[in-house]
């Protein structure tokens, strides 16, 4: 394995599969399978998911709702995707446990490094849910900041396309795919990959980010043994 330790993100939307918000049962199986793989293999695995499939705070503020509680209410929405993809790890035979960055036993434990790391050292999959806590942070940004804290090798960003590309492929059929950049060049390209702040957190503390199709099942095992799909970003 190229990979001995990673911080996988998953969007919300993802979750919902074709459908525009809740769950895809065979989206979540096959997330599940791939996970699971993985760990089998000896990869010690972190899971950040987002919330847009329930709930995203900076919608909820367009349509009158405080920003701040909207934010809290996106968090909620993490803590239930962190759920659902638990329970799917579960059927697939995995060990899996949810860690929440706000206190809310016995739904699951509250976040510590060292209680991250000990699960997975014990080949637990650890998903963390609820953001970073605060409001006007992303689950970017909450993935990033993870992904330092538990030493990733690696932030592998799950998405519906194959990589980065000069423009949007889905509105753009002239669009070309990078398969590596630095972080300087996607400053410099204007390239919308994540937020600034998740984006300048990985450049600053030298976390490489794989941007990859998590949709086509068996993408993560060979992002996870090197095989050159998707779009690597590092210094």
């Amino acid at each position: 394995m190229k990979y001995r330790r990673v911080l996988l993100k998953l969007s919300g939307e993802s979750l919902a599969g074709t459908r525009k918000e809740g769950f895809d049962a065979g989206v979540l199986a096959s997330y599940a399978r791939q996970i699971k793989q993985a760990a089998d293999a000896g990869v010690q695995v972190a899971v950040v998911i987002g919330g847009g499939n329930i709930f995203r705070g900076i919608q909820g503020a367009g349509r009158g709702f405080d920003r701040v509680k909207g934010d809290q209410m996106g968090m909620l929405a993490t803590i239930i995707n962190s759920l659902a993809l638990q329970s799917a790890l579960a059927d697939a035979g995995a060990r899996c446990k949810v860690l929440t960055s706000i206190r809310m036993e016995p739904v699951g434990e509250l976040f510590s490094k060292d209680k991250a790391l000990e699960y997975m050292a014990a080949g637990y999959v650890v998903i963390i849910g609820g953001g970073t806590s605060n409001p006007y942070f992303t689950t970017d940004s909450a993935s990033a900041l993870r992904g330092i804290e538990v030493e990733a090798d690696v932030l592998l960003k799950g998405t519906r396309v194959d990589g980065v590309y000069t423009a949007d492929p889905e509105k753009d059929p002239a669009a070309t795919k990078f398969t590596a950049l630095t972080f300087d060049e996607v400053y410099g390209r204007g390239l919308k990959i994540m937020d600034l702040t998740a984006f300048t957190l990985c450049r600053e503390n030298g976390l490489p980010v794989v941007v990859f199709d998590m949709d086509t099942e068996g993408n993560l095992g060979r992002v996870l043994v090197g095989e050159g799909i998707g779009t690597t970003i590092k210094n």
